[in-house]
């Protein structure tokens, strides 16, 4: 790619919520790209990860997305996993104190963390680094001289800050020291880019880039995506809200949950979760506009990319297959999971005891709602023995084929 095709790609799927702040970024990169060509090295490109889960869902992939678009592209990547900003806990996209995590905690979750990572980025070209290693290092005088650098008003000004002010909710002074210490990751790396949510606005585009000027390096450029909407297409992807997609699951379920997004969603899950270029997303959304692509057919495409990107073009192709089958010829699929009939148990036995529902509770809120199906018809007692051998179906996705 030539210069203005890489920075059409990297500012893809981009918000600042300022056009004149995304210009004047898109504008630094194609600077710093022509610098670092004239200077023949890659660019410097890192996100940090503060390790405080280890369930990770398609959301959190968004930016490891954006870092495999910089690797393709020749650049150099860092995976930075936050071992000391964990220890405090991000406060930009909550509206309340979060927990503080051990070392142990944190330690333990890092692992998980990166090992579900390298399903995005190649493990080859990816360095990991941990930011206690220049962090723990930090004297109360460096702090000092760098706090110099803000107000109290600039953290209480900021949204969630606000929220929790007005309330009259406590905000930690610990809290404040989240941002400072991010940017010190940056200057730390002398990255020229780093990438982050939108909720990271203020972390990268204030305190980063503030914080390497003060320090006597070219401030770095700022890669702002946009927060990928849940299956609802509405509020961002959170597995407390149910509407997330886990990476931990199978192609069949990814690419069924893929298919559930709404229509309206499909833009944002373009730009922010497939491989596919500018133009490319330009000839799908004009042919849909356009009446010559059917929207759920661009789905499936988009469903199929997101799936062959996790597992392979093989397992995609397989549940899509699948899928139609299901979904569309009312099939049900070749292959699911048996269950192993044990004499006198109910139709909630069999429920709980394959693992379909995690509780009797579960189950019956289920069959009251009429979505236990076996052999295709419908199940309205929930401590009835359990009929015959066959195929149970909860809902759209799952299947369990019973047998004596």
């Amino acid at each position: 790619m030539n210069i203005d095709e890489q920075v059409a790609l990297l500012m893809q799927g981009t918000e600042y919520g300022d056009e004149t702040l995304k210009q004047m970024m898109a504008n630094e990169l194609r600077e710093r790209l022509i610098e670092c060509q004239r200077e023949g090295r890659p660019l410097r490109v890192y996100c940090g990860y503060d390790p405080r889960t280890t369930d990770l869902h398609l959301g959190h992939t968004v930016t490891m997305r954006k870092l495999r678009q910089f690797q393709d592209l020749g650049h150099e990547v860092t995976f930075l996993i936050g071992t000391y900003t964990s220890l405090i806990g991000d406060p930009s996209d909550k509206d309340k104190l979060r927990p503080q995590l051990t070392p142990e905690e944190v330690e333990a979750n890092a692992r998980t963390y990166a090992e579900q990572a390298w399903r995005v980025l190649d493990p080859q070209k990816t360095i990991v680094r941990y930011n206690a290693e220049w962090l723990s290092k930090l004297m109360l005088a460096d702090l000092i001289k760098l706090a110099s650098n803000f107000t109290l008003q600039q953290f209480l000004t900021r949204e969630n800050f606000k929220l929790r002010w007005e309330r009259g909710d406590a905000i930690y002074l610990h809290e404040t020291f989240y941002a400072i210490m991010q940017g010190y990751d940056a200057y730390a790396m002398r990255s020229d880019v780093q990438v982050g949510g939108t909720d990271q606005l203020f972390n990268i585009v204030t305190a980063a880039r503030k914080v390497m000027a003060f320090l006597g390096e070219k401030p770095n450029i700022a890669i702002i995506l946009g927060i990928l909407p849940g299956t609802d297409g509405v509020v961002r992807m959170s597995k407390s809200l149910g509407n997330h997609i886990p990476l931990n699951t199978t192609a069949d379920d990814m690419y069924g949950k893929v298919m559930s997004i709404p229509d309206s969603a499909m833009p944002s899950y373009f730009r922010l979760t497939t491989r596919w270029t500018p133009p490319q997303i330009e000839e799908i959304e004009k042919e849909i506009s356009s009446g010559k692509l059917h929207p759920r057919d661009a789905k499936m495409m988009l469903a199929h990319e997101i799936v062959s990107a996790f597992y392979s073009e093989a397992e995609a192709d397989q549940a899509q297959e699948n899928f139609v089958k299901v979904h569309q010829r009312k099939d049900i699929p070749d292959e699911m999971p048996e269950y192993h009939l044990k004499d006198d148990q109910t139709i909630l036995d069999v429920l709980v005891g394959s693992g379909l529902v995690s509780s009797k509770s579960e189950g019956r809120r289920l069959i009251d709602q009429k979505g236990v199906r076996l052999d295709g018809e419908v199940i309205a007692e929930a401590n009835q023995p359990f009929p015959h051998p066959g195929v149970l179906q909860i809902g759209k996705r799952h299947f369990l084929r019973v047998v004596k």
